[in-house]
């Protein structure tokens, strides 16, 4: 089920993907046709554009300050903090400033 990732070892989730100059870089850890969960990078003024989810997304900043749209409304999230944006509703991610997020979706 989990992939890309040891097991039995303790982990920090923000270590598992590393910031790169003008991307976003992302590591799926599991995939299949009930959950998604993938960590991101994001450096300073990347984005993921409008898109929408065929499944709840979870997402949780593990470091640094992210800007997520869903629908109309603006969410400023910092590390620690989790958003839950709904299913087939029009989001977006913009990195504020650098950094990493965990995401999960649930189908």
């Amino acid at each position: 089920m989990y992939k890309n990732i040891e097991k039995q070892k303790t982990l920090l989730l923000k270590n598992l993907v590393e910031y790169q100059e003008n991307q976003v870089v992302s590591k799926t850890l599991v995939q299949n046709e009930t959950v998604s969960m993938t960590i991101f990078s994001f450096d300073k003024d990347e984005e993921i554009s409008t898109h929408a989810s065929g499944g709840d997304a979870m997402v949780t900043v593990l470091e640094g300050t992210g800007r997520f749209t869903v629908g109309s409304q603006v969410f400023v999230l910092k590390e620690g903090e989790t958003l839950v944006m709904p299913k087939d509703v029009p989001h977006a991610v913009y990195g504020q400033e650098r950094f990493k997020m965990q995401l999960i979706v649930s189908f």
